[in-house]
């Protein structure tokens, strides 16, 4: 028996919208705002678990892999890890200076600095 069911990762940022928007141009859905809570931003992901943007003020984006405490993380699965860092990275990704395992997985930065992973599937 299970408790619950997963809903949404939410991640906190400057700028729920354009982050929104990024995430949206790598794994589509559809961005879903809510009008009572205009700083409460969704993802909806058919067939997969949705992402949340929550704006939050004076925003401090985490620091990979020293410094402040990385906050959430999410990896995405792609067949050709070349030619998904060149995608994400054409519509506004950053790729992160350390790469502990290249070969196996990338780690990159969206916009407001969380880091996520591409993994070879």
């Amino acid at each position: 028996m299970t408790i619950a069911k997963f809903s949404v990762a939410a991640l906190d940022c400057p700028d729920p919208v354009e982050l929104a928007e990024f995430y949206q141009r790598i794994v589509g859905g559809s961005i879903k705002k809510n009008d009572d809570d205009p700083e409460w931003i969704r993802l909806e992901i058919e067939d997969s678990g949705d992402i949340g943007f929550q704006q939050v003020q004076n925003y401090q984006a985490p620091e990979w892999p020293d410094g402040s405490p990385q906050q959430a993380h999410l990896d995405f699965d792609v067949a050709d890890l070349d030619e998904s860092e060149a995608l994400v990275i054409a519509v506004g990704a950053r790729k992160a200076g350390t790469q502990p395992e290249p070969e196996s997985w990338r780690v990159l930065l969206d916009p407001a600095g969380h880091p996520f992973c591409l993994v070879k599937a």
